[in-house]
């Protein structure tokens, strides 16, 4: 079994900065991916950024060149460096890890307000 807990959301003012972790327990089998979701309100969930097992990074158009993820494969944990914040990133975000043989897993979410 793997669970997700997501840390480090909370309140912002407009180009202000944040840093998401999500720490995921135990071993994972035959990962693809880790990543990040976000869902705001009355929109469906969209895809912030993932990394793939080999390192590769993906991100929305929307993110580009304001948010970065990493991660420390020791500590099984990925994160979400979050520049320039603008309101429309207000959002809940969600930690996700896609495997090849297990299917995914989701973290409860965290919430990130950007608000003056």
């Amino acid at each position: 079994q793997v669970h997700l807990v997501e840390s480090g959301g909370g309140l912002v003012q407009p180009g202000g900065s944040l840093r998401l972790s999500c720490a995921a327990s135990g071993s994972i089998f035959s990962l693809i991916s880790m990543g990040w979701f976000r869902q705001g309100p009355g929109k469906e969930r969209e895809l912030v950024a993932t990394i793939t097992s080999g390192g590769v990074t993906n991100y929305a158009d929307s993110v580009k060149g304001r948010f970065t993820i990493s991660r420390d494969i020791a500590k099984n944990t990925v994160y979400l460096q979050m520049n320039s914040l603008k309101p429309e990133d207000t959002a809940v975000y969600y930690c996700h890890v896609q495997t090849l043989r297990r299917g995914a897993y989701w973290g409860q979410g965290t919430q990130v307000t950007v608000s003056s």
